[in-house]
């Protein structure tokens, strides 16, 4: 699945804050808000790290799409994963909708798919990103200059290159 994510140096509980802000700003409408860390705790007395979802919608594009095709509904939500990484790395990140929506062969969710992808790439871009030094923050030529990574997995348990290996 592709991907859009920012790193920051924000604590945590600021990230998930300033992710809550950038959706508001972008007129997105938050839905749910998942601590996933707090579930498995309680459910499973797993300590696992900080790992929030924060589902929304674009409400302007929501009945747009449900016109389109009355089954979107199971992946019309927008899931922003706010995690912080074993390095202490935060990590913020959400599905590209042209890989999801924009797959379904009709020429209205592609067009709200193409809508929403550079909605959420807004939101992501407007979380400060870590400070890097200035040999390790330059840009190749000829890449764009957003502060997104878009990142590829083949399934849901392939690794990031900065992943450690698995033990």
């Amino acid at each position: 699945m592709y991907y859009f994510s920012n790193s920051t140096d924000m604590s945590f509980d600021d990230a998930v804050a300033s992710t809550r802000q950038a959706l508001k700003q972008h007129h997105f409408a938050i839905v749910a808000e998942i601590d996933l860390g707090e579930v498995l705790r309680r459910q499973l007395a797993v300590d696992f790290r900080p790992y929030v979802i924060i589902s929304a919608c674009s409400p302007q594009l929501v009945p747009r799409t449900i016109e389109a095709d009355n089954e979107i509904g199971s992946i019309l939500l927008c899931n922003l994963v706010v995690q912080q990484h074993r390095d202490g790395r935060v990590e913020i990140s959400v599905a590209d909708p042209a890989a999801t929506i924009g797959t379904i062969n009709h020429i209205e969710l592609i067009s709200v798919a193409r809508k929403l992808r550079f909605m959420l790439q807004q939101v992501i871009d407007s979380i400060s990103p870590a400070r890097v030094p200035t040999a390790l923050g330059r840009r190749p030529r000829g890449r764009p200059s957003m502060g997104t990574r878009v990142a590829i997995t083949v399934d849901q348990n392939a690794r990031k290159r900065s992943d450690p290996p698995a033990a």
